[in-house]
């Protein structure tokens, strides 16, 4: 859909309006001759055509005193639109590495440049170069074929990152003993209220499932003693075939007397009678700690421990909060940070909060946000404190921590080789080259070097140009003299390479029959127009709005009638006129040619403005759906056969309009 209408409106009307001056001129004004004043008129109307495009695309004509809801929608639009940091992006995606070693830094780095190149705003000479360096085989202005608009490879990069550490879990690898079972708990603690009356311990079986196995399992004593605080057991679990996982129940005596949290040990052992050691494994949880948690008191409230590293690279510091001799009933406490050495809002995310713990309820844990500052070396550090407990609870203990955030020399190594990374993969999205040496580097390679990127049709349209890269890299780069010397010598080019063209057109229709006319309007025009429908065609893919593909159409035809013709006319106008005679042009064909080509245009512009205002197409000028969108396709198309057809038939001598 075109966004910015005003622009649209002023390119089309003055599209149309150029080839009417051209009638006017040829066939009714001056027939056959172009007068000084018409000349110099046609050459004016170019910077009054620019400048305003430049007005109406600022909106200085049009500046409502209230905002429309079209307006609304699009300063909305604007809103949302990412105010992309690359350094934090570098930093973010760098922690996330840093956690998960499975993403390759180089996919990472190519991703990013894709990302940050999408924000980018792009012009319609962009996608010019592009269409031509699509067509020859060169270097393309786009890292991944698949990143449009609305796609984003980084996001997926993070995505995958992000299901890979909460995704891994630790777990014994079962294939270095794949002859046998291996029994392990499934935690090494745990912990349970006191009126709970009972402990459910989980026992799980990995490795050889397909036979019977019996394994022992005993409690020992800690602080809690059995009899006095549980039930002791000692007993066989038996395993069928197939079975992979059991639980062990362990009662819990519940007294009135007001005791601290105490604990006992759950163990598993290789039992006399039964399965054997060749038969069975115990893993590396081999034992759990039970904690009885004392539910007659609300509890007291402290820090796990009292000092926590925590490394730069990591995305936060968590922090344990513990709730022990006690669970009973709601509590609540506070916590706040203090700075040392670390600031808040720049190191870390300092402030306070609160922590809920539940009735029966043992630990919480808080998470404070570590920023990444590239400009800090020591080690730096602030402080939690806890404070204003509620339900009834105390402070424990340790009611403050220290966390110290440590350098982390390899995450600041992986950050420079992404970011350096990141980097030449956006330099090599440059549409200028800065010596004589890139330029033939990259016209002599196939899609400038990048073989990995490069496909079939790459590699033939490289060797089918590979003359005419080569000899346009002898032209000096941007880099020289401010670009003039490339500006200047290019036109030179483009002059030559015109007139080879023209030549080339008139032996060919020479040879087939064909007039000059004809081969003009068909041959030649494709050649000429096949760049800039290529890059109308990447605009409309890769832009959200069609504004820079149609505009690129639209703005060409006004300029090749004021810029194309007028400067030519101005100045053999000038030229005859000093010698005392008319500049004289003969319409003959072009009178008609130009008619219907006007007709024609006006036509497009008729079906865009009818695909805006009906819902079929989603009041939009380009896409919708297939039906709609190839039919309204193969008009401009059928439209353009007519044209042909009827200006070569004039040309031919079939029939005679003007």
């Amino acid at each position: 859909k075109i966004k910015d209408m005003h622009v649209f409106a002023l390119t089309s009307i003055s599209g149309i309006l150029a080839y009417v001056w051209l009638i006017l001129v040829l066939l009714v004004i001056s027939p056959n001759v172009v007068d000084l004043w018409e000349a110099i008129l046609t050459f004016m109307m170019f910077p009054v055509l620019i400048v305003s495009a430049y007005a109406a695309d600022r909106g200085l004509w049009c500046r409502p005193r209230n905002k429309t809801s079209a307006q609304i929608e699009i300063a909305l639009e604007a809103s949302k639109r990412k105010s992309y940091s690359s350094d934090t992006d570098i930093i973010d995606v760098a922690r996330k590495l840093a956690r998960d070693k499975s993403i390759n830094e180089d996919d990472v780095a190519q991703a990013m440049a894709a990302q940050i190149d999408s924000t980018r705003p792009k012009t319609s000479s962009w996608y010019r170069v592009n269409a031509s360096r699509m067509m020859s085989g060169g270097q393309k202005l786009v890292l991944l074929e698949k990143v449009h608009a609305g796609s984003s490879d980084l996001s997926r990069l993070n995505d995958h990152l992000a299901n890979g550490v909460n995704g891994a879990v630790s777990s014994r690898d079962v294939n270095l003993q794949p002859k046998k079972s291996v029994i392990e708990f499934t935690s090494a603690s745990c912990s349970v209220l006191e009126n709970e009356g009972m402990v459910r311990i989980g026992v799980r079986r990995t490795g050889d499932l397909s036979r019977q196995v019996t394994i022992g399992v005993e409690t020992l004593d800690g602080t809690a003693v059995a009899g006095e605080d549980y039930k002791p057991t000692k007993q066989l679990m038996i395993f069928a075939a197939g079975e992979s996982k059991k639980e062990l129940y362990v009662d819990i005596v519940d007294d009135n007397v007001w005791e601290p949290d105490e604990f006992f040990y759950v163990k598993l052992f290789h039992p006399t009678p039964g399965s054997t050691v060749e038969d069975v494994e115990i893993g590396k949880v081999a034992t759990n700690k039970v904690t009885i948690i004392n539910d007659d008191e609300p509890g007291k409230l402290e820090f796990s421990k009292p000092i926590y590293i925590v490394k730069e690279s990591a995305l936060n510091a968590s922090l344990m909060i513990n709730r022990v001799n006690g669970a009973d009933g709601e509590v609540q406490v506070t916590w706040t940070t203090t700075d040392i050495t670390a600031r808040s809002e720049i190191d870390y995310a300092g402030g306070e909060g609160k922590v809920l713990f539940r009735h029966g309820e043992t630990s919480s844990t808080i998470s404070i946000d570590i920023y990444s500052n590239k400009t800090k070396q020591d080690e730096l550090s602030f402080q939690v404190e806890l404070s204003n407990p509620t339900g009834g609870a105390d402070l424990g203990k340790i009611t403050k921590a220290v966390v110290t955030l440590i350098n982390d020399e390899e995450f600041d190594r992986m950050v420079a080789r992404i970011a350096s990374k990141t980097q030449k993969n956006l330099d090599s999205l440059k549409l200028d080259t800065s010596t004589w040496g890139e330029q033939f580097q990259s016209a002599m390679n196939v899609n400038g070097g990048n073989l990995e990127a490069a496909n079939y049709v790459d590699y033939i349209l490289h060797f089918v140009t590979f003359f005419w890269k080569v000899l346009f890299a002898c032209l000096p780069p941007p880099s020289v003299g401010g670009g003039w010397p490339t500006f200047l010598s290019s036109l030179a080019v483009i002059a030559l390479l015109t007139a080879l063209v023209s030549d080339m057109a008139k032996i060919f229709g020479c040879l087939v029959g064909l007039s000059d006319y004809i081969t003009a309007i068909t041959f030649v025009a494709l050649g000429t127009s096949m760049p800039d429908a290529f890059a109308s065609r990447c605009a409309a893919i890769n832009e959200k709005w069609a504004d820079s593909s149609i505009g690129n159409i639209n703005g060409s035809n006004s300029v090749n009638v004021f810029l194309g013709l007028g400067l030519p006319w101005l100045l053999a106008s000038v030229y005859w006129n000093l010698q005392g005679k008319d500049f004289y042009h003969p319409s003959g064909t072009v009178g008609l040619s130009v008619t219907l080509f006007t007709i024609c245009a006006t036509l497009v512009l008729l079906v865009l403005v009818v695909r805006r205002r009906m819902a079929r197409f989603h009041f939009a000028e380009l896409g919708g759906p297939k039906l709609e969108k190839y039919l309204t396709g193969v008009v401009p198309l059928g439209i353009w056969v007519i044209y042909v057809l009827l200006s070569s038939l004039q040309a031919q001598g079939v029939y005679t309009a003007f």
